[in-house]
């Protein structure tokens, strides 16, 4: 008998590729299991490819470690076909542990399956040797062999299914079972190779025209590590890609519901806002119609807070309204909703068993308002007053329903506040024609019904004209030219002031547009923002698109707003401001002097312009506190480097006052009154001629 010996170096080789083969086969399961669609079959495929090349050249190396005193060579197409086998096995043990689940019987059947390929690839290579005569088997060694081959099997299968998820550590636990099933991989092969006698005098039939075993080796493992290595980066970057794109999903995901919190509810106090409200009421009228019952509407507005909120500031105003939507909330249920829809109003929707219920829960509103508030060591006090409307029977659509508990809340705080008042008839004439104002007034932009009509600004010092406001008026088919102070509440209440801003920006910017056609490149033209409009996120977004359609200089237009609507939420109105500023575009705090502004936040605030407001300026004649104001608004303002106009000049002596103490500009009824656009400038050549 033919005595072989092992190379050393290539047999601890074969034991490191089985064991590369082993981890490389574990982390491709890891991607299989979290692979969708068509990548799952694209990684079954490469994974059968890469584990059954890793298998099969741990088998070769291992033959190619033996040393017989013959020459030996290696059949081409039965190689090949051991190597077939190897793949083919190697597809099945990775589509078996891909399945959800893994029953005891199908594992076993799994087991021997395998064994029977891995056996079937190393017997069928011991083959491609071609041996004359053929090798004979030790019966025992040769079934140990294939035991091993079940086994090894049993084991790989279990261990490449139950680390086949990303948990904590599980790198490090496929390492440690890779050594393990490479170890058993090798440990079948070598106790084959032990299992094979050669006949003295036997010769291999491939040496004369197979493959020879010299430089083989190197050829085989350079493949192998490199098929394997290849297969195995892949697999990482892959899943350091999949997890990045499974975080950036997260983000996403928590990117949009915080969009849907901040679209649906109230920022300062959590409560759901009028959005969402009307769905609620929708819904609650859904509910109605499909099983009957009914509910309430109670629109609940503070008696007391614009006191408080003067006297201790909007820092403490807004503590105070947090207050109150938790107190409103205490027994709250499930299926009600409390919202704020704005300032000091709040609406609770509740379901009721029936409508005089809806007696009993108004008193205990208006009960717990009553209580005293404990606000940053200060008791305050107000009340509320509370209108119900019921449905069915008070509206037929949410904002119907609305608008009717409104008209009940103004009738409470018409006969005394401090309570609550049921919606009836009597109160539905009003109501009706709030609705019917509403409805007018949302086809007004699209019947082109909203006008401009334009205030002239001068030079304090040489009366020159250097611009003009626009301020808005509503030509009605019934009622006439109206006023904003007769809709712009309305407009709010709905949100429709969004829209009528949007006109209201394009339509200045167009007019401004052909005057500085005509040669009016100096002047500014002023936009009022309303607190809504300029808390709208689309500001920016409209403002720099007006300017790009009508070809307009940014620093030509002028956007005003209150000093109360600045300094509600200083921090975000400085990012907004910032944004506007950054355009160029020209920022003028309106009615200054009329809120309670913090110096630290108005000196960052990247405004150009203070307004003082006509209040202070009506009575500067006759009141010498209003002429110390307007004074100290002024030194302010030139300590601040900001221009300072004064509106509401009605007389000489006011011009005048105005003027010596170092004003910029000046707009009233004095000047010019506020005129359409062909008006306007006819007037304004009248005065330049």
């Amino acid at each position: 008998m033919l005595i072989g010996s092992y190379s050393p170096a290539l047999v601890l080789i074969s034991l490191c590729v089985a064991i590369l083969a082993s981890y490389t086969a574990l982390d491709l399961t890891g991607r299989i299991a979290t692979a969708r669609g068509r990548a799952v079959y694209l990684w079954m495929g490469g994974g059968a490819f890469a584990m059954g090349v890793g298998i099969w050249s741990m088998h070769f190396i291992g033959m190619l470690a033996v040393r017989l005193p013959i020459d030996l060579g290696y059949d081409i197409g039965i190689t090949l076909l051991s190597l077939l086998i190897a793949i083919l096995s190697s597809g099945f043990a990775l589509w078996l542990v891909s399945q959800p689940r893994l029953p005891a019987w199908q594992w076993g059947f799994g087991a021997l399956v395998m064994g029977a390929g891995i056996a079937a690839m190393h017997y069928t290579g011991m083959a491609a040797l071609r041996m004359q005569p053929g090798i004979d088997y030790d019966p025992t060694l040769f079934g140990a062999s294939l035991l091993i081959a079940v086994g090894a099997s049993a084991a790989a299968l279990w261990i490449a299914f139950h680390l086949r998820r990303n948990t904590p550590y599980v790198r490090l636990a496929r390492g440690g079972a890779s050594v393990v099933m490479g170890m058993a991989i090798v440990g079948m092969h070598y106790t084959g190779m032990a299992a094979a006698r050669f006949a003295d005098g036997s010769f291999c039939g491939a040496a004369l025209d197979g493959l020879s075993g010299k430089g083989l080796d190197n050829l085989v493992l350079v493949t192998t590590l490199a098929v394997l290595c290849i297969a195995l980066l892949t697999s990482v970057l892959d899943a350091r890609l999949e997890s990045r794109t499974a975080g950036l999903a997260r983000s996403l995901t928590l990117a949009n519901e915080e969009l849907i919190q901040l679209a649906l509810h109230d920022t300062l106090t959590g409560l759901p806002n009028r959005v969402l409200l009307a769905d609620r009421i929708d819904q609650a009228m859904h509910v109605v119609q499909e099983q009957g019952g009914c509910f309430a509407l109670m629109f609940i507005d503070l008696d007391g807070f614009k006191p408080v909120n003067d006297a201790f500031g909007h820092h403490m105003g807004d503590q105070l309204l947090r207050e109150v939507g938790l107190r409103l909330r205490e027994d709250l249920r499930s299926q009600d909703t409390l919202a704020r829809i704005g300032g000091d109003e709040f609406v609770l929707l509740v379901h009721l068993g029936a409508p005089d219920d809806a007696l009993r829960l108004a008193a205990r509103q208006v009960g717990l308002i009553s209580r005293a508030f404990r606000v940053a060591e200060h008791d305050l006090h107000i009340s509320a007053s509370v209108g119900i409307a019921v449905y069915p029977g008070n509206g037929q659509t949410p904002q119907e329903l609305l608008m009717n508990a409104d008209a009940a809340m103004y009738n409470a705080k018409g006969t005394g506040k401090n309570g609550y008042r049921f919606f009836d008839a009597s109160m539905n004439s009003n109501a009706r024609k709030q609705l019917q104002l509403l409805q007018d007034l949302r086809a007004a932009v699209e019947l082109n019904q909203l006008r401009l009509h334009y205030q002239p600004k001068f030079d304090a010092s040489n009366g020159r004209p250097v611009g003009a406001e626009a301020l808005l008026r509503w030509e009605h088919p019934v009622h006439g030219l109206m006023p904003p102070d007769t809709f712009i509440e309305l407009a709010e209440k709905t949100g429709l002031i969004i829209a009528i801003g949007d006109w209201v920006l394009n339509e200045a910017c167009r007019q401004m547009r052909q005057w500085y056609l005509l040669g009016y490149t100096d002047w500014r033209i002023a936009v009022n923002l309303s607190a809504l409009q300029f808390c709208h996120a689309g500001l920016v977004k409209s403002v720099a698109s007006a300017l790009l359609r009508h070809q307009l200089p940014a620093n030509s237009l002028t956007l005003e707003i209150t000093e109360t609507t600045a300094m509600s939420d200083a921090d975000a109105s400085m990012t907004v401001l910032n944004e506007l500023s950054q355009m160029g575009v020209d920022l003028s705090i309106d009615d200054f002097g009329t809120g309670y502004s913090s110096l630290m936040y108005l000196k960052r605030l990247p405004a150009n312009e203070l307004k003082i407001d006509r209040g202070f300026v009506r009575d500067l004649e006759h009141d010498s506190d209003d002429a110390a104001i307007v004074s100290a608004i002024v030194a302010l303002g030139r300590a601040l480097g900001l221009r300072i106009v004064a509106e509401g000049v009605e007389t000489n002596l006011q011009q005048d006052f105005l003027t010596q103490l170092g004003c910029d500009s000046l707009q009233g009824y004095l000047l010019g009154r506020p005129l359409p656009a062909e008006g306007f400038m006819a007037e304004i050549v009248r005065a330049e001629q």
